[in-house]
């Protein structure tokens, strides 16, 4: 009997059935003791919608802008690390579903499908993320295939110099190369579809970085070389030559403070988002839809802000819009789509978050994005500078 897919969170139960426990963690998972994690996804249910009636719902619009990109909607889809250990060849799905439905697709430094396979097989266009490494001949490359490839923007992560430890990749042996207890042995075994699925790809590794690293030729020696390789010493003198040997738009993602935002204003970045990485870092920073409004009022007129964290639904994306992000993005929400039904789960997710949006906007009073501000939000229930 099949099962009537109504909310991210049927996806997320569906990709839990699907998926081996070890990568379906890794996805859903948070640092240490997970508030941050949690209260992502908690403090935009606390924020209130006021509805109004008797108002012309037609010609509903949700379209808007992205670093100056058209978008469908206010979202693209976020980094994420092995999201090719989801599915097989995951992230070529994920990348072809975002650009069917007309919305920014971005690319991992840790994917598992390379940036020359997702250009040959879901075409240009699409964003790549660098996370800088201490080997920095390696960054350039990185950077100049990006180029080659035709990645329309780079959005550099600034949070993950140091890695948060999550206590579930721990005990599942989630490691380069893993090293799988005995429970997570016979779960893998279990995972029938998923298996056959990745027996059919030749991606089954870090696309990015093996063959492409003096050294690092398999997964064996891919362990040693990224411990290393996470540069502490990452600082704003970076960031400004990446963007110059990049030369094209820059986001910069992970910033949480006023005074990071600043900064990132100064690097002359063309947008940044509001980001705690999914809660995967920091725990006990704060969620990022609190965090938004104070950066948004700190340097919204000088530099384009988007958030990421805890979008579970379209009411996320205009409530975060309502509250001055110009963009957001989903991590977790699409990674569940293409874990319960590959391609078809991705567009699956992105249906569902653009009906919820269109909806609640409609239900608000609104039938264009572009005028939806903090009027349609309930006073008193929603973060404040």
């Amino acid at each position: 009997m099949s099962t009537t897919i109504t909310t991210i969170e049927d996806l997320r139960v569906l990709a839990q059935k699907r998926v081996p426990r070890m990568f379906y963690d890794y996805a859903d998972s948070g640092s240490w003791t997970e508030s941050t994690y949690r209260a992502n996804e908690a403090d935009f249910q606390s924020i209130k919608l006021r509805q109004r009636v008797a108002v012309n719902m037609e010609n509903r619009s949700t379209a808007t802008t992205m670093i100056g990109q058209p978008v469908a909607m206010p979202v693209a889809i976020a980094p994420t690390g092995l999201t090719g250990m989801q599915h097989a060849d995951g992230e070529i799905l994920a990348a072809r579903a975002a650009r069917k439905f007309g919305i920014p697709f971005t690319l991992s430094t840790m994917s598992i499908c390379s940036i020359e396979d997702v250009a040959e097989h879901a075409g240009p266009g699409f964003w790549f993320q660098l996370y800088v490494m201490k080997d920095r001949a390696f960054i350039e490359r990185l950077i100049d295939r990006a180029k080659a490839a035709g990645c329309s923007a780079l959005v550099l992560t600034l949070d993950l110099q140091i890695l948060g430890q999550r206590h579930k990749d721990l005990k599942n042996g989630l490691s380069a190369p893993p090293k799988p207890t005995l429970a997570n042995i016979i779960n893998l075994a279990t995972k029938v579809r998923w298996g056959l699925g990745m027996l059919g790809t030749k991606r089954r590794q870090f696309g990015n970085i093996v063959g492409h690293v003096q050294g690092v030729e398999d997964v064996a020696n891919l362990g040693a070389w990224t411990a290393q390789q996470f540069d502490p010493a990452l600082n704003w003198g970076d960031v400004e030559w990446i963007k110059k040997r990049w030369g094209g738009k820059l986001i910069l993602k992970g910033i949480q403070d006023v005074e990071d935002a600043r900064l990132a204003v100064q690097s002359g970045a063309d947008a940044l988002i509001v980001s705690n990485h999914g809660g995967r870092q920091l725990d006990g920073a704060e969620s990022s839809i609190r965090a938004l409004p104070r950066i948004v009022e700190a340097v919204g007129k000088d530099i384009e802000v988007h958030m990421d964290g805890g979008i579970r639904m379209g009411q996320d994306v205009l409530k975060a819009r309502a509250l001055g992000a110009q963009g957001t993005y989903i991590g977790r929400a699409f990674l569940y789509g293409l874990g319960a039904m590959g391609e078809e789960g991705v567009s699956k997710c992105l249906e569902l978050i653009h009906r919820e949006l269109d909806l609640t906007m409609a239900f608000c009073g609104h039938t264009n994005i572009e005028n939806v501000d903090k009027g349609i939000l309930l006073p008193g229930t929603y973060p404040t500078p």
